[in-house]
């Protein structure tokens, strides 16, 4: 049995709707991947008890110690340091727990934790789409059920004074419009540029409801899918640019399923550069180059301490 010590890690990645884990060995080589659903219905205890046994799972079909292997885990949102319990996750049912320690627990062995855009960033600046910016700033974008960021500068993560680097999602775009946030604030980037958010624009708008795919695959035929994804677009653009403003990255690199859309390359970029405080946008925004196992990639790296 192997212990790890061949290069081999195991990384996790908790999202809202599924859990992934993956054996990875030399950095980018997947021995074996497995995903299952997030069972956020049935609680707490329950993600634990499914994340658990997914770990076990992959260590076992990869050959490997589970007790022994590097192992990392990216999670949404991040914790209180007095306290270590979860804050502004949107896998909502693990928010106000320690889920890092009753995690590790579980396991009975130390385990490396970190934001899950955190963990796209630093994957797709060392081994994906912004590699060759990796001695400079990156910013690491998700937009799937939820909306997040990662900064990784001169290949490594900058977690922030308060774990909160990168939380762009949280930052009002419209300054009291939209629905509450469920950080409680109005106005968030998250609540108009996710793609549930999208979703609910367009079924608010149409009386019913359509996958966002489908949503795009509309576009110009439906008024009212024409409407939601402009709602996209120029929140998307309003949001980027002032990340833009004030961060200035190397490169942007793009991820989670919204990032699937063409036009967030073309007219989103479009919209950032007419919002950006500058006369020209020279930031490259790159498609993400790992697919939607970016999380686990990275996920393996901080494992590494990489």
């Amino acid at each position: 049995m192997l212990t790890g010590a061949g290069g081999v890690a195991i990384g996790v990645d908790l999202g809202g709707t599924k859990i992934e884990a993956a054996a990875i060995e030399g950095g980018d080589r997947v021995i074996v991947r497995r995903r299952v659903p997030t069972p956020q219905a049935e609680g707490y205890e329950a993600v634990i008890a499914a994340a658990v046994g997914l770990v076990r799972d992959v260590a076992r079909e990869a050959g490997v110690d589970v007790a022994t292997v590097p192992l990392g885990f990216g999670m949404p949102g991040g914790v209180t340091r007095r306290t270590g319990l979860v804050k502004n996750s949107n896998a909502v049912c693990v928010n106000g727990r320690p889920f890092r320690a009753d995690f590790a627990a579980a396991m009975g062995r130390p385990v490396a934790f970190d934001n899950d855009a955190n963990c796209f960033a630093i994957a797709e600046a060392r081994l994906g789409a912004a590699a060759a910016h990796r001695d400079g700033v990156v910013f690491g974008v998700i937009l799937g059920s939820g909306v997040g960021g990662g900064v990784v500068v001169r290949g490594e993560i900058w977690p922030g004074a308060q774990g909160i680097a990168g939380e762009w999602g949280h930052h009002a775009v419209y300054a009291g419009r939209g629905a509450v946030c469920y950080c409680g604030q109005r106005g968030c980037l998250e609540t108009f540029a996710s793609g549930p958010a999208v979703e609910a624009d367009y079924a608010r708008r149409a009386g019913s409801a359509l996958p966002l795919a489908e949503i795009a695959a509309r576009r110009g035929a439906d008024p009212h899918a024409d409407a939601a994804l402009e709602g996209l677009i120029d929140a998307f653009g309003r949001g980027l640019a002032n990340v833009v403003d004030v961060l200035d990255p190397s490169a942007i690199v793009i991820g989670g399923g919204v990032s699937n859309l063409d036009l967030i390359y073309d007219e989103g970029a479009a919209r950032v550069a007419r919002y950006v405080f500058n006369d020209e946008l020279t930031t490259p925004i790159l498609r993400h180059a790992l697919g939607d196992s970016a999380g686990v990639f990275g996920a393996a790296l901080i494992a590494r301490g990489a």
